[in-house]
Formats: structure tokens, sequence, C-alpha cells
């Protein structure tokens, strides 16, 4: 069965955005937390037009080339320019959690009006691949059903200071378990497994 997991850029402090990101403005004031997308010499397999260092390279290809479906928030959706009407990885459809209705979806995105019915529908899109989770609202409310596998923290060495919060509040505690951690210019890859 395919996994559902979560890999996002989060600064020290835990915001995944920085100050007035919306529409229009993407990440805010916290665009440095992709700075390592092109640091390097790296091309990436799966993203093109990322340069990466080899070891973020090996660390990003290895996990996009997992993913089968994408399953981001409304937020999220919004502040990337609804992905320009596709998906944020380049052969995975778009699984959109929203109960506000979403007129502008093209046919690589879908809309549902909760996390449990998106990664369902996901894990049957995704073709035996994995499930990719975008979005700290979306997060947080598939841990709270017990749907997600594992979590990659591209931690990013700045103190935005405020913005969007990678973790929203939990009704309980959520344990894990390090996989694996690797250095890199500009970032540290923590990987993961949910306890």
């Amino acid at each position: 069965m395919s996994k559902v997991f979560s890999a996002l850029s989060v600064s020290v402090d835990g915001y995944i955005t920085g100050r007035d990101a919306g529409p229009g403005r993407g990440l805010g004031d916290g665009g440095t937390l992709f700075d390592w997308y092109s640091d390097g010499d790296t091309q990436s397999r799966v993203f093109g037009f990322f340069n990466l260092s080899e070891p973020s390279a090996r660390v990003f290809d290895s996990l996009a080339g997992r993913v089968g479906a994408v399953v981001a928030g409304r937020n999220t959706y919004e502040d990337s320019e609804r992905f320009g009407g596709g998906s944020p990885h380049p052969g995975a459809p778009l699984f959109l959690v929203s109960h506000r209705p979403a007129p502008e979806l093209t046919e690589r995105q879908t809309l549902a009006g909760n996390v449990e019915d998106a990664i369902g529908a996901a894990r049957e899109a995704a073709g035996g691949k994995d499930v990719g989770l975008m979005g700290g609202g979306v997060l947080a409310s598939a841990l709270q059903a017990g749907l997600v596998d594992e979590i990659v923290l591209h931690q990013v060495p700045v103190l935005l200071g405020g913005g969007r919060s990678f973790f929203r509040e939990l009704p309980a505690q959520v344990r894990l378990s390090l996989v694996e951690a690797v250095p890199a210019p500009g970032v540290t890859h923590l990987h993961y497994a949910v306890a």
C-alpha cells in the first residue's frame, strides 16, 4: 500500500512561510526557505530547473520519485497561484482539500471536502506510488486522522520570527522516530517515521 508523507522546507522556528504570505505574495518574506533548491551544481532528475547540492539532490529526488499524487490545502493552493492549473509535482495529480467551491480547477486537479476523502482518492490515483501532503493544515488533519506515515523536514538555518506554522495544534502528541538526518549546504534534511 502506498505511504502518505509530508516533505516541506521549514525554518528553525517552525514556519513554512514568512510574514504576509498569500495570493500574489507567495511565501511573503519566507523565500529564503527555498534557497537550497538553487544553490548547488547538481540538477534534479525530477525537477530539471532545480540545481541543488549533491546531498540535497539525492534526498530531494528520492522523495520526489516516490510521489504519485499530491494532497494540498486551500491556503497552499491559493498562495501558490493554484499551481498554474497543474500540480506542484510534474507527474502527479493534485487533490485539493477545501470546504469552499473551487471553480478554477483543471482536469489535473480534484476537489475533496476533507483530508480523508482526498487521501483515499489520491491513493487510488497514485498507481502504487506514495501520496505527498502539502501545507500545515492538511498535515495536522491527516495526523489527527492517523493517515501519515512519514514527515520530512527540510530545516533551513533561519529564524523567520513569524509566518504560517508548519505544525498546527494537535489533540494529542505524535511520536516520531528519526530515520535519517542528512546535513547539506543551507539545509538539514530530517526524515521521520510516524510511530
